[in-house]
């Protein structure tokens, strides 16, 4: 059973020990500090995932990951940047999936966005299938748009807009 939730403090040890994993971390953003502190966690939980409109997302009851949108201003205000991971223990197992469909499902139901985007650093293939799975479509490749570990990354922009 997936739920999405808001962060809860008890998600805060979990929180240190997935995103101290380098192999978790390698596709996501630099925003992300490292190493991940139980202070990074605190904030994260307390003002972070305050900011826009972000989940905890939960399978089974166990804190799994993540997902957010960041919501666009003035002549981008229905526009929002979508972002998620989920934690390496639990990949390839379709959670990623069915929670990116469950929060597309939310935002459109619950705002008036009309057009979700995703950007994916090239080499993320598992990234790239969750968005195809969930009816994003690629529309944009940014050449040498990510630097990141002394490495430079295309970009691929995946989006899906609000059914009329």
């Amino acid at each position: 059973m997936l739920a999405l939730r808001q962060f809860e403090k008890t998600d805060e040890d979990l929180l240190v020990s997935y995103l101290n994993d380098t192999a978790q971390t390698h596709f996501l953003s630099a925003r992300i500090p490292q190493p991940y502190t139980p202070e990074a966690a605190r904030w994260w939980v307390e003002t972070g995932s305050k900011l826009g409109i972000t989940r905890a997302i939960v399978s089974n009851g166990i804190f799994v990951g993540s997902i957010g949108a960041i919501p666009g201003e003035f002549e981008k205000q229905k526009t929002a940047e979508i972002g998620y991971w989920g934690a390496r223990p639990y990949w390839g197992q379709g959670i990623a999936s069915e929670a990116l469909q469950k929060f597309t499902h939310l935002l459109f139901e619950s705002t008036d966005l009309i057009r979700l985007y995703a950007a994916v650093m090239e080499g993320n293939v598992a990234s790239a299938t969750v968005l195809q799975k969930s009816g994003y479509k690629l529309e944009a490749v940014l050449q040498k748009a990510i630097y990141k570990n002394g490495s430079v990354f295309n970009e691929l922009h995946y989006s899906r807009v609000r059914d009329e």
